[in-house]
């Protein structure tokens, strides 16, 4: 039974610990050293940049996220026990965890870190599929000859590396198919390394709730239920045909992703077709200012996204999502393909009030679509907005001013609410 310390990376056979370091962090799995698709998720990403960039928050609860009116983004993990969540309110947050330090997000620090974490990944393998700032799948299928140790053993030098260069730490999981590899790696967060292979995939899946399956969020859930499903072991007693029938083409995925069954490749040069940020909400909102607030937040976070891929898009998209689960979706087209957070927000605000006969609303996103290369200054005149080019100049400012001195060098009013 192979097995590698996750330590010191020494290989050998079955162990409760480590033979050379005596470290407890060891892998033993039949098939560890065969398995090649990796799925990496760093450790509440924002908050541990945040912790390493200031040791003095080191040992403190830390939410990042808007003011007292905002959401969370995310929690470090100390947060978290107070039973902090990403999306819960401010004030909620709060109350759970009073001692708590809210930081301001620097989405110009998280990228560069990706940045720094991607580079990493591609000295393993050039197969790489980022699925946001700070988590990917790897397919480290024909390397080991490369790197002279197979995958299970690069990712977890991956990880070391990660901490020892970045200060910062990740969880990976590792299987035969890219949904069991992002399964894994949540099972064991943080600093975690779980393995699901072939022999284990069924026994795996047996009992677990549907929610498990990526995409069923709590309408899909709900569908679900009422047809007696509650359970991936539910699943397993109907027939392809049977869910297609009643579940559409969801139906074909969620039959075969039950039995453990996904064939989809990672897919390092799919093409990003659009930018987009979204928020679920711990409570339907109807109150237009407070929606507001997170309608700026998301387009600056979508607009940092932009930028750091160096792209720009044509159209603004807003999301919404009724307390019936009902998604409303408004788009509009610019003359100009844009990456300003200003002329995301400015464009999606109408949007949004045109929407407001039809709040409360559960979730709120943005995004921008229609990409192109960044190019230009990301706005076109508008005779009706003899402003806009100022602001536009503002943010450039801005931006160079926050690559220069840091994230926190300027701040623009709005981000304070």
């Amino acid at each position: 039974m192979p097995g590698f310390c996750r330590d010191c990376l020494t290989q050998f056979e079955r162990a409760a610990r480590c033979p050379a370091c005596h470290s407890p962090r060891v892998l033993v799995d039949a098939e560890l050293f065969t398995l090649s698709i990796a799925h990496m998720d760093c450790d509440a990403f924002y908050a541990s940049v945040e912790k390493r960039d200031n040791p003095d928050l080191r040992d403190k609860p830390v939410i990042v996220g808007g003011g007292a009116r905002g959401v969370v983004t995310t929690a470090c993990y100390i947060a978290r026990i107070h039973g902090v969540r990403s999306a819960m309110p401010m004030f909620k947050a709060l109350k759970l965890c009073p001692e708590a330090v809210i930081v301001k997000p620097r989405f110009d620090a998280y990228a560069r870190a990706s940045r720094e974490i991607r580079d990493m990944m591609l000295a393993l393998t050039p197969a790489i599929e980022p699925l946001s700032l700070d988590e990917a799948f790897l397919d480290l299928s024909g390397t080991a000859r490369l790197h002279g140790a197979p995958p299970a053993v690069m990712l977890a030098r991956l990880v070391a590396g990660m901490e020892r260069e970045l200060r910062l730490s990740g969880s990976v999981g590792l299987s035969h198919n890219k949904f069991l590899a992002k399964i894994a790696s949540d099972l064991d967060k943080p600093r975690g390394f779980s393995v699901i292979s072939r022999a284990a995939t069924e026994s795996f899946l047996r009992g677990q709730p549907v929610g498990l399956i990526w995409g069923v969020g709590a309408a899909l859930r709900s569908q679900l239920e009422r047809a007696g499903i509650a359970r991936i072991d539910d699943l397993l007693r109907w027939e392809e045909a049977a869910l297609v029938a009643r579940f559409g083409a969801m139906g074909s995925r969620l039959w075969h992703l039950a039995r453990g069954q996904d064939t989809r490749r990672v897919a390092p040069d799919r093409a990003v077709k659009s930018i987009s940020k979204e928020t679920t909400f711990d409570g339907d909102l109807d109150d237009e200012d407070l929606l507001d607030g997170h309608l700026w937040r998301l387009a600056d976070q979508v607009a940092a996204r932009a930028k750091a891929k160096g792209r720009a898009g044509r159209v603004v998209t807003l999301k919404l999502k009724r307390a019936d689960h009902r998604i409303l979706t408004r788009r509009l087209s610019l003359h100009a393909p844009t990456d300003l957070a200003d002329v995301i927000y400015r464009q999606s605000r109408p949007l949004l009030a045109q929407a407001m006969s039809s709040a409360p609303f559960r979730l709120l996103g943005v995004g921008i679509s229609e990409l192109s290369e960044q190019g230009g200054d990301g706005f076109a005149a508008d005779l009706l907005d003899p402003e806009a080019v100022r602001r536009a100049e503002a943010e450039r400012v801005m931006d160079k001013l926050r690559a220069r001195f840091g994230p926190d060098a300027v701040v623009k009013g709005r981000a304070l609410r």
